[in-house]
């Protein structure tokens, strides 16, 4: 196992009922900005939840924030911050909402020219409004970690930062009834790949994570076909399962200690933000591709994943690894969700696009042993036709 500091602060309210933990949650002499997204949490009755216990404080709110959230409509809460001495920020939303809160957040007392800065620049983030978050969609983790992603002018990059991290997190399940099927199934498959970003590398004999990665990939396969089906949809056992598996999945809690990946999420953004795709499902068009030209680099956990996850225990190396690639897609396609880039209108001709934007990205040494380079990524796009 490799060396590794482990902390997350995130106060979790977990459960249905739970956003009445918000009245204790904030101080009371907050003045709170309510950020949300495109008003669903008005008709399913998050919003009204939300008023309700925020009767004892000063709040003023924020809609607008899109999937993929876009650094032009983000830097608008910036008016409402200063109007309004605005010193506490509150999420009600998916991880889109959370991730551009967290944009905003920093934004507001980033002491450089441009906040995208801390973004395209790197340059550092030394302070950021303090922030909590009431989850609607579990997919990102978002919630409970100190990573977003914002989108400009196509280009969608991430950022992170320990400041921008969620004091605490509300998750009822309950709010999770109201969400489509596509949104249920991007937020599984978000979920499964995050898990798989740290666990399908090389074994450092990080059994502990190990062991957790597995229990919440199996949970994921387990819970979420059922919450697509009329029988079990409205099950707040299945919804509460996923949801915690979503948050665990990106909390730094299987990623202490081992290496991790990412290739198939940095592949992914340049396709949500060349063509709009929905992130979910650049991950489900990827990731087999990456298990399939990568499977010599990872091929001691691949045969891992191969027995402990989907039983593959007879045949020789190559065909259990083929085998557990093969399910990964069953899977997905019982998820909804694409496999290839043809079943998203995409082919050959779009692939030179995507590697310029790649490079131009310094997206260049991909991979848990920054062996990905360009080429590699190619290959992986090709596979993935």
């Amino acid at each position: 196992m490799l060396n590794f500091s482990f902390k997350n602060s995130t106060q979790i309210h977990f459960g249905e009922g739970q956003i009445k933990a918000l009245s204790q949650a904030i101080p009371k002499e907050s003045k709170v900005l309510v950020t949300y997204g495109g008003g669903s949490i008005k008709s399913n009755g998050v919003y009204d939840q939300v008023v309700d216990v925020l009767s004892e404080h000063t709040w003023f709110e924020f809609s607008g924030i899109e999937p993929n959230p876009k650094y032009e409509t983000l830097m608008k809460a910036q008016d409402l911050i200063r109007q309004h001495d605005i010193d506490f920020l509150l999420a009600v939303g998916g991880g889109s909402v959370v991730d551009g809160t967290k944009f905003i957040a920093a934004a507001a007392l980033f002491e450089g020219e441009d906040p995208w800065d801390f973004i395209s620049k790197g340059q550092p983030i030394n302070q950021a409004l303090p922030i909590g978050c009431v989850l609607t969609l579990p997919a990102t983790g978002s919630e409970s970690n100190a990573n977003s992603v914002v989108t400009r002018d196509g280009n969608k990059l991430p950022f992170q930062s320990p400041l921008v991290q969620p004091l605490f997190a509300v998750l009822d399940p309950s709010v999770t009834l109201s969400l489509s099927d596509r949104q249920i199934s991007n937020g599984v498959i978000d979920a499964f790949v995050h898990i798989m970003e740290q666990y399908l590398t090389y074994s450092v004999n990080g059994k502990v994570q190990d062991r957790f990665a597995e229990g919440l990939l199996q949970t994921l396969i387990e819970e979420g076909p059922k919450a697509l089906v009329a029988e079990t949809k409205n099950d707040l056992d299945v919804r509460g399962n996923i949801m915690w598996a979503a948050t665990m999945a990106l909390n730094g809690l299987i990623g202490a200690g081992v290496p991790q990946d990412w290739s198939t999420h940095m592949i992914g953004h340049e396709l949500t933000g060349a063509y709009g795709i929905d992130h979910a499902r650049t991950l489900s068009i990827v990731l087999p591709a990456v298990m399939k030209v990568c499977a010599k680099e990872k091929r001691e956990k691949l045969l891992q994943y191969a027995e402990r996850i989907w039983n593959l225990t007879e045949g020789d190396d190559d065909s259990r690894i083929s085998r557990a690639t093969e399910l990964t897609e069953q899977f997905f396609k019982t998820m909804q969700v694409p496999t290839r880039l043809s079943q998203v209108d995409l082919g050959e001709t779009e692939i030179d696009g995507l590697i310029e934007k790649l490079t131009q990205h310094g997206m260049v040494k991909l991979g848990e042993q920054s062996i990905i380079t360009p080429e590699v990524s190619r290959e992986i796009l090709m596979a993935a036709l």
